[in-house]
C-alpha cells in the first residue's frame, strides 16, 4: 500500500475519532444543561404523580393517578387574606435549590397572573396558617421529599372549599385585580362574545371594555366593579 493512501487512511480514522468523541461531548453537554441549567432541574414528568392542595384544610396531598391512591400528605401554610394563594390547575414549571425564606426547595407553578410556587421556609411555626404572600410553604423536610417525588410539568390542583376559582366568596373586582375569579369573568365575557383577549387572570383594560360593552347591551348601570349582581348577570352564581 503507497505511502500516501496510508495517509489518507490514517486521516479517516483521525477524522472519525475527533466526530465520535465530539458527538459524546456535545449529547453530555445537552443532557447537563436540561438537567441542572441556572440551578433549576427540567425534566418531563413521567411518574403518573399529581398534587393536590386544599387551602382550607392547609394540606397538600401527593396522589398516584393510575391508583387514585394517596401517597403522601403533608402540612403546609397558604396566602394571608390580603394575599391569597392563587386557585385552580397548574403547572411545575420550576424547580430549584434556593435558600433564605424561601427554605431549601422551590417549585415553581405556571400562574399567569403571578409568581408562585411551592417552596420551605424559615419559618416552620407559620406552617398550618394563612402566613404568606400566596405561595405554599412547606417544611423544609417535606418539601425536599416532595421535590425529588414529582417532575417538571407535574399537575398542581389548588381549590379552597367547593367554590372553584370563588373558593375565596365572591370578592369585588375592580381594573387591576388578579384571580381565578378574574379569569372566570373573562370566559364568561368570552362566552358570551365580548371579551377578546388571553384569559390570564388579570383585570385590564381590554376586560374593562368587554365589561362595559356586556352592561351596555343588557341595560346594566355602568361600572367597572364587578359585584355580585353582575356575577349573577354573567351567570355565576355560589350554590349554598
Amino acid at each position: 500500500m503507497g505511502t500516501r493512501i496510508k495517509i489518507i487512511i490514517l486521516l479517516f480514522i483521525l477524522v472519525l475519532i475527533v466526530i465520535i468523541i465530539g458527538n459524546y461531548i456535545h449529547g453530555f453537554l445537552i443532557k447537563k444543561s436540561s438537567i441542572n441549567e441556572n440551578n433549576y432541574t427540567y425534566a418531563e414528568g413521567n411518574n403518573n404523580l399529581a398534587i393536590l392542595i386544599e387551602v382550607d384544610k392547609k394540606k397538600l396531598s401527593l396522589i398516584d393517578l393510575k391508583t387514585n391512591n394517596v401517597i403522601k400528605t403533608y402540612a403546609v401554610a397558604t396566602g394571608k387574606e390580603s394575599t391569597p394563594t392563587p386557585l385552580g390547575t397548574f403547572k411545575i414549571v420550576e424547580k430549584a435549590k434556593w435558600g433564605g425564606g424561601f427554605g431549601s426547595r422551590w417549585m415553581g407553578l405556571d400562574v399567569p397572573w403571578g409568581k408562585y410556587g411551592i417552596h420551605g421556609t424559615n419559618r416552620p411555626g407559620s406552617i398550618g396558617f394563612n402566613a404568606s404572600a400566596g405561595c405554599i410553604r412547606m417544611r423544609n423536610k417535606d418539601v425536599e421529599e416532595l421535590f425529588d417525588l414529582v417532575d417538571y410539568n407535574t399537575t398542581v390542583t389548588i381549590i379552597n372549599g367547593n367554590y372553584g376559582p370563588f373558593g375565596y366568596g365572591f370578592r369585588k373586582l375592580r381594573p387591576g385585580d388578579r384571580g381565578a375569579d378574574v379569569a372566570e369573568v373573562q370566559k364568561r365575557l368570552s362566552l358570551k362574545g365580548y371579551y377578546k383577549g388571553s384569559i390570564d387572570g388579570i383585570y385590564g383594560e381590554g376586560m374593562k371594555h368587554a365589561l362595559i360593552e356586556f352592561l351596555k347591551n343588557n341595560n346594566i348601570p355602568l361600572t367597572d366593579t364587578i359585584d355580585r349582581d353582575i356575577y349573577e348577570k354573567l351567570g355565576i352564581i355560589l350554590m349554598e
